[in-house]
């Protein structure tokens, strides 16, 4: 641990004591979860951000929709708008946050919706489209209001939870202990070539309760989209330098990826859910722009691109080779199998109800 993340170690202990009694509350029924008679899946990490949850909860919905009315609730995390509301082709981040707004734009036949109370937001999509079949919380690991009848905790393979500490001297928002009523735990963004060694080993350190499953995935990355819609460019199969900008909490696969295209990466981080101004892409322009040679582009990841729909930003951009790249997520033999047979048992045993 970096010394001075020692020096924060007490303050983590604090904020996880706070984590643990407010769970205990919950526990001994001084303030109150709700069960639903819908079928409810949550995703979340126990960490701020960086396990690849769009991408896992993108692989539910593609899971689900096909058979199922299928909704997504968010909190709708940055957005300048607060309480329920179903979110529309029309919105932007500042409405909806750009998780939600992701996807509304890829997914036309799922209902999205956002809502700082989970336990509200379900009670009026079930209102609004009582046709509904499933939900999947996002982001709702530690969202005591709601229990859902699936829990699915995400951790990433380079930054395990069991090898992190609580904010503010790690990353974690509770205790590594908090993991125990997760259902489902996925190792994400592992490498694509996977050891059953590696396997083993870190099921070992994951230390798994008798109750929980755990699953290996990884990142797929889809063809590049130009950023710009009305600037029609190709991504270039081999570049002499990439610069890489982004505004998430761990870059770490997709430089990675970049790097096999590629001879240097230049990178320029922002805090995570970073709303861009003009500012920000004229000090990414003026950095492109002094990179020494001609074959050059730009690259920054789909969530990115979210926030950066406003023509205003996009213009900044207009002449130049900036690109986004989609990812997908991809489970390793056997584990693809095992999981969908997993949530569908599950969705399909408690469909009983409705």
């Amino acid at each position: 641990m970096a010394a001075v993340n020692y020096l924060l170690y007490p303050a983590g202990i604090l904020y996880g004591i706070i984590m643990w009694v407010r769970k205990l509350f919950f526990s001994f029924g001084i303030l109150k979860s709700e069960v639903f008679n819908i079928p409810v899946i949550s995703v979340g990490n126990l960490s701020a951000g960086g396990t690849g949850k769009t991408p896992h909860v993108e692989y539910l919905i593609r899971l689900l929709s096909e058979t199922r009315q299928t909704a997504t609730l968010s909190r709708g995390y940055g957005r300048r708008t607060r309480g329920f509301m179903i979110a529309r082709e029309f919105h932007d981040h500042h409405d909806i946050g750009d998780e939600p707004m992701q996807y509304v734009r890829k997914f036309r036949d799922v209902v999205v919706a956002v809502d700082e109370r989970r336990r509200r937001g379900i009670h009026k999509l079930m209102e609004t489209h009582p046709e509904l079949q499933m939900i999947l919380l996002d982001d709702a690991y530690q969202h005591m209001y709601v229990k859902p009848g699936l829990s699915i905790l995400l951790t990433a393979y380079h930054h395990l939870y069991t090898q992190d500490f609580v904010l503010p001297a790690g990353s974690l928002r509770e205790f590594r202990s908090q993991a125990c009523p997760a259902d489902l735990i996925v190792v994400t963004k592992t490498p694509k070539i996977f050891s059953p060694i590696t396997r083993r080993r870190l099921i070992s350190e994951l230390a798994l309760q008798s109750h929980q499953e755990v699953y290996f995935s990884y990142i797929q990355y889809d063809e590049a989209i130009p950023l710009n819609p009305d600037f029609v460019n190709i991504m270039p199969e081999r570049v002499n330098t990439i610069l890489l900008f982004s505004g998430i909490a761990d870059d770490y696969a997709l430089r990675e990826h970049l790097g096999r295209l590629c001879e240097a990466i230049e990178v320029i981080r922002f805090p995570d859910h970073h709303v861009y101004s003009p500012g920000d892409l004229k000090k990414i322009r003026n950095e492109f722009d002094r990179l020494p040679t001609k074959n050059k582009i730009l690259v920054t990841t789909e969530k990115d691109a979210m926030r950066l729909r406003d023509k205003s930003l996009q213009e900044i951009f207009i002449d130049l080779p900036a690109f986004f790249i989609p990812i997908r997520v991809r489970f390793h033999e056997p584990d693809e199998e095992r999981f969908n047979k997993r949530i569908l048992y599950y969705v399909q045993k408690n469909s009983a109800n409705l």
